[in-house]
């Protein structure tokens, strides 16, 4: 794209057919040809004159160099802008963009947070420059960052500001209770005294009142009796007439449908129906049979002719209708009876099918017999119903009249009821109200005794919480910061950087904390303390931790070597169905999408450096919203997104490099555990091992103490909650003041427990800290180990493996009923086990420097060594003020160098020490007590004032040259420096770390054997040997689950005796052993996963030539770790895996943290050499083994295991030693060895030709292919194969200290001679001069203290107060200020190039030419570094690598690097 504007096959041809003819007209009206070709490139043209291409590509690291490298045109085909980081300028107008809307209390103020932000911003940028200097750790800044900081500070000012305010306002309101509950008790008083004569006089009043009440109610209870009698009379008779009207009504009920169905019949005729019958003139039987039944009701003649002029009249349904059917003649109803009635015609069914006039005329007739029939009977009933209701209606009324009568007595009688009753009432109020006026003054009582001491504390946090609110604008933004910038910051740091901040906002006038901390500000004391007991460390760094873990926006990424977070994560998150997984899960996003489903927390465990690309819309936390639903892309699919959903990232990697890609997207926590976190786990592991009474007790106390803290604030919150949401008098609320009681009560008994408590814990803490001395040694060496890991990436230990060496320590140790001396025993059984057990692992060049500073460490932390002195011996003199320095006065003994560390260490190291105290002297010890320098920096309480006063003038006069003798001359050449006195004064004020500094300003040969005898008087003399270890010892600390890791030097194959321990321990054919290379991964798994199952050892040799497969071998270890955790896990008890690498620094961490180390290369030194090989080669057995040449044998082994330390050890001395260095090991003395038996056992005289033949030329001569180095081999193989080596005193050097054990020398008698050699080799048992030893001891010293300084934080090596880069500055400018001049052959003498009459110049002018062009060279390098190294750190131009070697050599006043080349 970059190239052609164009990608070639991008369409298909349908598509390119189609743009081929879009573009015909295009062409056309461009003047091009329209030819297929042409369109196409005219297309291609017009999208690239249109194509807007813009990378954007991060400088960090090396994906841009490498891309760059691999695609020529990101250089050729761009114009490529530089984006430099923000300036401050910017950085300031996007805050005030951002916090424009802001509320605070100012402009002002706004003004000064505004440009705070950009002060915090270019802040980090700074100290992370100087982080990456001085510990190597890179931590980036981006605008990203910058804008987190603004956005979190603008959501968490309000809310921070309410949750007071709202702590505030109730506080205001149950104070203002408080405050009216009091004013109102006087008041509730003097009404209690009002109330009593009124209550006096309503009493008399009332009981008059109800005498007369109860006197007219008799009166009226007599008439109403009577009222009552009268009442039950009408009542009778009502009900009587009642019975007779209700029975005269069933009479009629019987009679009315009929009547009814007669009526509605009638209804339904029509005038055409009545025409109907009338117009018959012989009407049918039926018809004429009804008509004269209605003539006979009517009173007509009983014949057609009448009905038909019944008929005929106008108002004959009229006549029906009104009929008089009470009064019918009786003669009618009986004729009707009699002739009609029961006639067949009669019958409505008949009648029916004649005619419908005449079905309901029939009806009617039939109607008005049952009514007349039904009137028959209820006539009579009807007169007395009358008769009964006249009488009922004089009763009635002469019942009204009494009871008028009644009710005026009643009324009467009301009138004084109700008078008494109000009487009553007022009373009743009266009392009441008295009787609540003393409740309240009760619950007032209560309230205010309850919640007095309360609303004292309330009414001090009213005015703290006003004071907090202004104060949160700054400590807001302070933790704002924190937590968008300082996570990745070690605890040093990020202290600095709060002082720094905080001094900031007091000259912006930011209101702030006069001490401001995280905790106190976002941190619930409650939570930490749960956090605690959960497994947060105590220390404030991992307290802090916790905060940005639990506060931060963006998912954490925690730095976690020690799997303290990850630890502490999992107890954390444990009731919430925590899932954990690794970036190397195959089922990786299937867990991701449950967890995220579900709402479950994920902890993602050994993060790399790189993050899975399908994790970026989680660490984007990239959610949107279908309708009601969160959703969130998770490869291919939208995932339900559950709020309570949490992402915990770990990596155990100590100081892994993240690119600012990740930065962006993760908050970094530097979890690494700390010097204060550590103590404590251990001395919980101390006091629990010694004692567990007190252990368990703090435990449970913690757990205690815990929920009773929040129960306090439960009930604190409750308390303000109830009074401030109490509505009217709140003393008139019972069940109010009864809860606040008892919530007080519950309180204040929390309270006492907890002040009990903490007592008690403060007993436990106490009883605790005797321990703790134990706890501080653990701690100390612990930081050495994990400091080993700057040196070989193999160095590598998990604190779970260090904490269970330590526990081992603590058991095994020597037991005492005296506290402080076993105090003493584990203190010092677990240094030494510890130190012996991780020796096992290091190469023997660091040894010794393992040593060093476990004892420097200790007496640094015991305050034994000050700052100063360690910075001169471990960093040197830095710059030196030279003004007035006196003149060197031996120049040709004392170097410059020398000469600077002499006079640094006459003039900085000076102290203020504590005065001494006399015995039986009150004045010194009353001076001792007032004594106040014990907090001044320069305080040394295990020194003189200044040791080395006059140092440059004592070698002034009491020194005259190397060789001359003198006091000082004397002291130089002692073979033993540590203890040799020194020239005057000095060597009562100069103290032994002291003779330090003099060794490596005077005689720095000796350096490394000075060390080691420093560390061998402060620990004991087995810290200056190198430890030996045995397959036994390492056997012992393996299972089924921890791998041995061989770690390999050049020349080194523990394969030989690894086979012999599988054969002693009956594995010799059961041992599998694969060499890893190309293609042997598969089979080494198969060979895993068979052993597993048959309990097999499998041996992977090699393991640096896979690097790729390493990363299956993590996996694969990892797998089996887990299942050798469970009871069915299927991994055989026996299986044990031994795996064989050379230093990698890809080799997996997680292996090295917990597997068990061993490296396997001989030993420094002759006597460490001699006793390896007897110890790995050599059984009881086998030394007594030939007992008929007994003496021969145990003599001539001895001397062959001289011979191999020999031609081993002559090495060290490079091409004095042998021309070229060979790879001598232990497989050539077990073949000698074993040659050497068979000689012995099968020859009847010794063959002493064949013997130094077959060893010399043959076993280590096979190796040898320098022929004055076979020379050398077989004169010193002369020295020890002679038959003279069976003589008692023979002697194999000149000393006398090196010989064959006597005759008759026992298995241990030989092992108890080795032990008496000389730890330093003389130079002499290798048949050498001492000046042979000079430059091996002087390298080697170099080499030490370059490592050990390598581990160091860099920074100046002066006391002088000044930064670093002030430092190298200054040393820039002196060192090209006294840069030489460039030669030239033109300012030579007239006699040094002159041309000889062959035409040549002289040997002399050759090589003289020849090295002016180096010295210029060297010249014009020196200024140009130079000036390139001030100009990096003005920031004008970048600080390459070789310019930061140069920075770091100058601080470490070391010669650069780049000047050596």
């Amino acid at each position: 794209v970059l190239n052609t504007g164009e990608v070639s096959n991008l369409f298909p041809q349908d598509e390119t057919d189609k743009i081929a003819g879009d573009m015909i007209s295009v062409c056309k009206e461009a003047g091009i040809p329209e030819t297929r070709d042409n369109c196409l490139a005219h297309f291609v043209s017009r999208v690239r004159d249109k194509l807007h291409i813009v990378l954007c590509m991060s400088p960090v690291g090396d994906s841009l160099r490498i891309r760059c490298r691999q695609f020529p045109s990101l250089i050729n085909c761009t114009t490529i802008d530089w984006f430099h980081g923000w300036p401050e300028a910017a950085l300031v107008s996007v805050a005030e963009r951002f916090l424009e809307n802001l509320e605070l209390p100012s402009p002002e103020i706004r003004a000064s947070v505004v440009r705070m932000c950009g002060f915090v911003h270019r802040n980090i940028e700074e100290t992370a420059v100087r982080f990456y200097n001085e510990l190597r750790r890179r931590i980036y800044t981006t605008p990203k960052s910058y804008l987190d900081l603004i956005n979190l500070y603008i959501s968490m000012l309000k809310g921070l500001q309410d949750i007071v305010e709202v702590k505030s306002e109730r506080m205001k309101v149950g104070v203002k209770k408080l405050q009216e509950t009091n004013s109102i008790v006087d008041a509730l008083r003097g009404e209690l005294v009002k109330l009593e004569p009124i209550l006096k006089a309503k009493a008399i009043e009332t009981e008059a009142l109800l005498i007369d009440v109860a006197k007219q109610s008799g009166e009226a209870n007599i008439v109403a009796q009577k009222v009552g009698q009268e009442e039950a009379i009408v009542g009778k008779q009502a009900a009587e007439t009642a019975a007779v009207a209700a029975d005269a009504q069933r009479d009629l009920d019987r009679a009315l449908p009929a009547l009814e169905s007669a009526v509605k019949a009638l209804n339904s005729l029509t005038k055409a129906d009545i025409t109907e019958v009338k117009s018959f003139t012989n009407p049918p039987n039926a018809v004429r049979v009804v008509m004269e039944a209605v003539c006979v009701l009517l009173g007509e003649k009983e014949n057609w002719e009448t009905a038909k002029k019944l008929l005929s009249r106008s108002d004959f349904m009229d006549l029906l209708q009104n009929y008089d059917k009470d009064n019918i003649a009786e003669s009618r109803l009986k004729k009707l009876r009699k002739q009609y009635i029961n006639a067949e015609e009669m019958q409505v069914e008949v009648i029916q099918k004649v005619s419908k006039a005449g079905s309901g005329l029939c009806l009617w007739a039939r109607a008005m017999d049952v009514y007349a029939d039904v009137a028959k009977e209820v006539g009579p009933k009807k007169l007395r119903l009358d008769e009964m209701k006249a009488q009922l209606a004089i009763t009635t009324a002469e019942l009204k009249e009494k009871q008028a009568q009644l009710k005026i007595v009643l009324d009467r009688v009301a009138g004084l009821q109700k008078t008494c009753d109000e009487t009553l009432a007022e009373k009743n109020r009266l009392q009441a109200e008295s009787d609540t006026t003393a409740k309240r003054l009760v619950r007032a009582e209560k309230l205010t005794n309850g919640l007095n001491s309360e609303g004292e504390r309330w009414r001090s946090n009213i005015t703290s919480l006003a004071a907090e609110k202004i104060n949160l604008i700054g400590d807001c933004f302070l933790s704002c910061a924190c937590i968008s910038y300082y996570g990745g910051f070690t605890g040093v740091y990020r202290d600095q950087l709060i002082d720094t901040w905080l001094h900031q906002a007091g000259v912006l006038h930011i209101p702030a904390s006069v001490k401001f901390s995280l905790t106190t500000t976002l941190g619930d004391p409650v939570q930490i303390r749960e956090w605690q007991n959960q497994g947060l460390p105590t220390d404030p760094v991992s307290v802090n931790n916790g905060i940005l873990v639990d506060k931060c926006r963006r998912w954490p990424l925690m730095i976690d070597p020690q799997m303290q977070a990850n630890q502490w994560l999992r107890k954390k998150e444990e009731n919430n169905s925590v899932m954990i997984t690794t970036m190397r899960d195959a089922n990786l996003l299937r867990t991701l999408e449950n967890c995220i489903r579900l709402g479950k927390p994920l902890i993602l465990e050994d993060l790399g450096e790189q993050l899975e690309p399908a994790l970026e819309p989680i660490l984007q936390k990239a959610v949107f919203k279908n309708g009601s639903r969160l959703l969130i892309r998770l490869g291919d699919s939208d995932v339900d997104y559950d709020n309570n959903f949490r992402l915990y990232m770990t990596t155990k990697m100590p100081n892994p490099h993240y690119l600012p890609e990740v930065c962006i997207k993760v908050t970094i926590i530097n979890f690494t555990v700390t010097m204060l976190g550590l103590e404590a786990q251990l001395l919980g592991l101390v006091v629990k091992a010694e004692r567990p009474d007190i252990e368990q007790k703090k435990v449970q106390l913690l757990l205690q103490m815990a929920e009773d803290k929040r129960q306090l604030q439960q009930l604190e919150a409750k308390i303000l909650q109830m009074l401030s949401e109490s509505e009217g008098n709140i003393l008139d609320d019972e069940v109010l003041i009864n809860t606040l009681s008892e919530s007080k009560l519950t309180s204040i008994a929390i309270g006492e427990r907890v002040a009990e408590a903490e007592i008690t814990e403060q007993d436990i803490n106490e009883a605790r800290g005797r321990y703790l001395s134990a706890a501080t040694r653990g701690s100390i060496i612990y930081f050495v180990i994990a400091d080993l890991g700057g040196i070989d990436p193999m160095y590598q230990y998990s604190l779970g493996y260090y904490t269970s060496l330590f526990s081992r320590c603590i058991a095994d140790s020597e037991r005492s009923s005296d506290l402080t001396m076993r105090l003493s025993n584990i203190i010092n059984y677990a240094t030494l086990i510890i130190y012996q057990n991780i020796c096992r692992g290091l190469f023997e060049k660091d040894k010794l420097l393992f040593a060093a500073s476990i004892c420097f460490q200790i007496l640094r932390n015991a305050g034994e060594i000050h700052d100063t002195e360690w910075n001169l011996f471990i960093r040197g003199p830095g710059a030196v003020e030279r003004q007035g320095m006196p003149p060197n006065p031996h120049p040709e003994s004392i170097s410059a160098p020398m000469w600077d560390i002499l006079y640094t260490a006459e003039q900085r190291v000076r102290y203020v020490v504590p005065p001494k105290v006399l015995e039986d002297d009150a004045d010194s010890a009353a001076v001792a007590e007032q004594f106040d320098g014990y907090e001044d920096p320069n305080f040394h309480r295990s020194s003189h004032e200044a040791p080395f006063e006059d140092l440059c003038d004592s070698l002034k006069r009491n020194y005259a040259g190397t060789g001359v003798p003198s006091d000082w001359d004397t002291w130089m050449g002692s073979s033993n420096l540590m203890t040799e006195p020194l020239p005057g004064v000095h060597n009562n004020t100069v103290n032994i770390f002291q003779r330090l500094i003099l060794v490596k300003a005077l005689r720095e040969d000796k350096l490394q054997q000075s060390i080691a005898a420093f560390v061998g008087k402060k620990l004991g003399p087995k810290f200056a040997e190198s430890p030996n270890a045995t397959m036994e010892d390492i056997y012992r600390d393996l299972d089924n689950k921890t791998p041995c890791i061989f770690v390999l030097s050049s020349g080194a194959d523990p394969t030989g005796m690894l086979l012999r321990f599988a054969k002693k321990f009956g594995y010799g054919d059961r041992l599998n052993i694969v060499s890893l290379g190309q293609g042997q991964g598969p089979y080494a798994k198969q060979l895993i996963d068979n052993g597993t199952k048959s309990g097999d050892w499998v041996v992977l040799q090699n393991c640096m030539l896979a690097k790729s497969w390493m990363p299956e071998l993590d996996k694969i270890i990892f797998e089996l770790q887990e299942r050798a955790m469970k009871d069915d896990g299927g991994v055989h008890k026996d299986f044990r895996l031994y795996l064989t690498s050379a230093p990698a620094s890809y080799f997996p961490v997680s292996i090295l943290q917990n597997g068990v180390k061993m490296t396997n290369e001989p030993p420094k030194g002759t006597k460490a050499n001699l006793l390896r090989s007897f110890a790995n080669l050599i059984k009881e057995e086998d030394y007594e083994g030939v007992a008929a040449k007994s003496i021969p044998w145990k003599k001539l082994l001895v001397g062959l295991l001289f011979f191999h330390s020999n031609v081993q050890e002559r090495r060290k001395f490079g091409p004095l030693g042998w021309n070229i260095r060979y790879a001598f090991d232990e497989s050539d003395l077990e073949t000698s060895i074993a040659v050497l038996r068979r000689f012995l056992v099968e020859q009847d005289a010794i063959p002493w030709d064949a013997l130094n033949y077959v060893t010399g030329h043959i076993n280590y001569g096979g190796r040898v292919t320098d022929d004055w180095d076979r020379r050398s081999l077989m004169s010193i193989l002369s020295i020890y194969m002679v038959p003279d080596i069976l003589q008692d005193d023979y002697k194999f050097s000149k000393s006398g200290i090196y010989h064959a054990p006597p005759a008759g020398a026992s298995f241990s008698g030989v092992i108890s001679y080795f032990e008496t050699l000389p730890l330093a080799d003389d130079p002499e048992v290798f048949g050498m001069h001492e000046n042979a030893n000079v430059t091996f001891n002087t390298n080697e010293s170099l080499a030490l203290m370059a490592t050990m300084l390598s581990l160091q934080p860099r920074s100046g090596g002066g006391g002088s107060g000044k930064t670093s880069d002030d430092v190298v500055t200054e040393l820039a400018t002196a060192f090209e200020a006294d840069c030489p001049q460039q030669l030239n052959e033109d300012d030579a003498g007239p006699t040094t190039f002159v041309i000889q009459s062959n035409g040549l110049l002289t040997s002399l002018a050759i090589c003289l030419s020849q090295e002016m062009v180096k010295f210029n060279r060297l010249v014009r390098k020196m200024l140009s570094s130079l000036k390139d190294l001030k100009k990096a750190i003005r920031g004008m131009i970048v600080m390459s690598s070789d310019l930061d070697s140069m920075y770091t050599a100058f601080l470490n006043n070391q010669l650069p690097s780049i000047w050596e080349q």
